[in-house]
């Protein structure tokens, strides 16, 4: 199917966008019935503003951020953040470190 390109008016800011005919096909490739109500300025902002109770997912469908916790790597000393909570007695490592041990372990 050929698409023209379309100027839409954006719901949130009034703003006149184009919905050109890349995106048209983009959006059909995926399935996608509905043209943007929002121009990418809006969306890209409401994006951000997102807040979640859906554990990692906000009720939209769209992943958190995920909660980062600071500490010390086991092996080189370095200070880095992981995605976890550490555990008393489990080292835990830098991604370089981490990356060696795991190589060393034999584990995937």
């Amino acid at each position: 199917m050929a698409y023209t390109d379309k100027t839409l008016q954006c719901v949130d800011c009034g703003a006149s966008f184009t919905f050109d005919a890349a995106e048209q096909d983009f959006f059909a490739t995926k399935g996608f019935t509905n043209e943007p109500k929002r121009c990418p300025d809006c969306r890209a902002a409401r994006k951000q503003q997102r807040g979640s109770s859906n554990g990692d997912r906000d009720s939209y469908g769209y992943q958190r951020q995920r909660e980062m916790h600071p500490v010390v790597c086991a092996s080189c000393g370095k200070d880095t953040q992981v995605p976890f909570e550490p555990r008393n007695g489990r080292p835990v490592y830098c991604s370089d470190c981490y990356s060696q041990v795991r190589l060393t372990s034999g584990s995937r």
